[in-house]
């Protein structure tokens, strides 16, 4: 390994080591101080009072309702009802059904002092869903049913919702630029430029920066592309798929910073790390996430089309996510699209055929997955081999592929089904979509509502001391683009791409990075603190010793120029009563020092 690539593998692995309080930069509450809650009224009066929205979905919104709820005093049952529903959901199978039965106990039945009587009602229905099927959604949604009610309007008018607002201000109004990361290693190279690690230096998040060089994607018309990716990261919110943090721009690039994901790619570990493949344990965990990953896609009617090992994550933990969705295509209505799109040697049969197509594209592409994972090969290409993408077109569309002696039974028979070069045969596309593919044998031992819930512990954890990524030098350089010039049109475009903070991903990062617990304080005895009561005038910011000795000098120029000039005027007023042509002189020559001594402090 060269010295640079080491230098560079150092630095981030401490990066990585530090991440959270220990990566904030010095300045990290400043960069953070709440604005004073009078200038957030265009907030209030523009934000969605919407209950699931605001109370439910969006975390740091939801944490502030429980502390609203907790401060009430006719609120604690339902919020201690509200907890044990989310310890509910993270029970394994074994525990769930006991722990059903306490919930009923505790909140449901009369004569329990924590009896909750909006939910008492369905009491019966409750046990007949827990004794059918303790797996699925026992208690819906009752409890939110009542909240969303008078509770919501109180939360409203309380200290904790004002708080939500200060806290949204940073997403809606707080500007991104470059200055708000710091920049690592380069991590690879895309069609449209490069991706480097990167940290948040008010949090010490770790993220992925991707860049798209301008005049590359200019050149390339590739701005759908491009905006198209960003829109459909935005409205995603997936354990399985990279999540989008923030978007702006650079004088040369857009950035789109992502999930950061260390452990590198299944491509990476399929080719680079031991004998070609992976084991059967962790072929069936990536798998199954990257069927979860596809199943969420789908269900916003996202069509991915560009399953491949290199675009499958691994992150700190083991976990994967699909990334890279530059490809994707919205299908609204169940309508089908045309178009030669995806990774030559990985798109389905229908793709190549030019025919319509839908969802089924993704499950061949599963298929294509999980047989490089088993056999360490691609299906339909000898290990090493090249062929010429009109070679490769022609075996998908006329070749069976063949399975070796890694193939169990259960993983030929995924395989070929996934595989099947008919799509209305194929799994996955015979009416029930990825939840036939979840219900083949191969994944029998999988708990997919554990998976979900992310708690199923990977076969795999990388090893944090290790950069599972080429070396720097062995990344080509990306070259320049000449003769591209950029305007006002491509301005337009800039200015729908660079849209800043992403809500859900970065009130995370917030919760994550441990800003939330020590920034979120009061005042004392539950009351108000300065920056939240309305009677009081918002403090000036704090400035920089730099930013006051600039502006003591600034107004210091200012005081000497103005006093300059009433002098001249003063002279010039008392000389223009006299008729002396010595005098006119003297007073030309003054006109021109002073009007050089203006031009000097201007």
């Amino acid at each position: 390994m060269e010295i640079d690539s080491m230098v560079a593998n150092s630095a981030l692995i401490r990066a990585r080591e530090g991440g959270g309080s220990k990566g904030r930069s010095w300045k990290w509450k400043e960069m953070l101080r709440f604005p004073h809650i009078s200038q957030c009224m265009d907030l209030a009066m523009n934000i969605e009072r919407d209950y699931y929205s605001l109370c439910v979905k969006q975390p740091i919104g939801k944490k502030l309702f429980e502390l609203f709820c907790r401060s009430r005093p006719e609120l604690q049952n339902y919020i201690s009802l509200l907890d044990a529903l989310e310890a509910f959901d993270s029970k394994s199978d074994e525990q769930r059904k006991e722990f059903g039965v306490s919930i009923i106990q505790r909140f449901l039945r009369s004569q329990s002092i924590q009896c909750v009587s909006v939910v008492q009602k369905h009491e019966q229905s409750c046990i007949q869903s827990l004794e059918l099927n303790p797996f699925k959604d026992v208690f819906h949604d009752y409890l939110h049913k009542y909240l969303s009610g008078e509770t919501f309007i109180q939360y409203q008018e309380s200290m904790f919702f004002d708080r939500f607002l200060q806290w949204n201000w940073f997403i809606c109004l707080q500007p991104i630029t470059k200055h708000a990361f710091r920049q690592y290693r380069l991590l690879g190279k895309g069609g449209f430029g490069e991706v480097w690690a990167c940290q948040v230096r008010a949090t010490g998040m770790m993220y992925a920066c991707k860049k798209l060089e301008k005049t590359h994607v200019k050149k390339r018309k590739g701005e759908g592309m491009a905006l198209n990716e960003k829109q459909i990261l935005e409205g995603l919110d997936s354990r399985f798929v990279v999540n989008l943090a923030y978007a702006y721009e650079t004088k040369h690039a857009l950035c789109m910073v992502l999930t950061m994901m260390s452990g590198g790619d299944l491509k990476y570990h399929i080719h680079n790390i031991g004998s070609p493949g992976l084991d059967k344990e962790r072929v069936r965990f990536y798998a199954a996430e990257v069927c979860c990953g596809l199943i969420h896609l789908h269900q916003k009617s996202i069509l991915y089309r560009d399953l491949k090992p290199e675009n499958i994550l691994l992150d700190d933990n083991g976990h994967i996510r699909i990334s890279d969705l530059g490809l994707a295509v919205r299908l609204t209505d169940g309508q089908l699209v045309r178009g030669r799109v995806g990774t030559v040697g990985y798109m389905a049969p229908e793709v190549i055929g030019h025919k319509h197509y839908g969802m089924s594209a993704d499950w061949w592409g599963l298929g294509c997955l999980i047989y490089e994972m088993t056999a360490g090969q691609p299906p339909l290409r000898a290990r090493g081999e090249h062929p010429k993408p009109s070679e490769m077109e022609r075996r998908i569309l006329t070749e069976q592929e063949e399975y070796g002696d890694k193939f169990s039974k259960q993983v030929k028979d995924l395989c070929s089904s996934l595989l099947n070069k008919d799509p209305a045969q194929r799994l996955g596309c015979r009416g029930s979509g990825g939840t036939e593919v979840q219900s083949h044998p191969f994944f029998e031992k999988v708990n997919f509502r554990m998976l979900e819930a992310g708690l199923v512990e990977p076969p795999f954890k990388p090893d944090p001391r290790l950069v599972y990524c080429s070396d720097v030098q062995d990344i080509e350089e990306f070259s320049s683009v000449k003769g591209v010039t950029l305007d006002q049109t491509d301005s337009n475009f800039y200015s729908q791409f660079i849209t800043g903070s992403v809500p859900i991903t970065w009130q995370n990062e917030m919760i994550e990075t441990g800003c939330f617990r020590e920034l979120n304080t009061f005042g004392p005895e539950g009351s108000r603190s300065p920056d939240l009561d309305w009677s009081q005038a918002p403090d000036s910011p704090k400035r920089s010793l730099l930013d006051r000795i600039f502006r003591r000098r600034v107004r210091t120029l200012s005081s000497r120029k103005s006093e300059t000039l009433c002098r001249y005027e003063t002279l010039t007023r008392l000389f223009s009563t006299f008729q002396s042509p010595s005098l006119s002189v003297y007073i030309s020559k003054i006109s021109l020092v002073m009007s050089g001594r203006r031009h000097a402090m201007k």
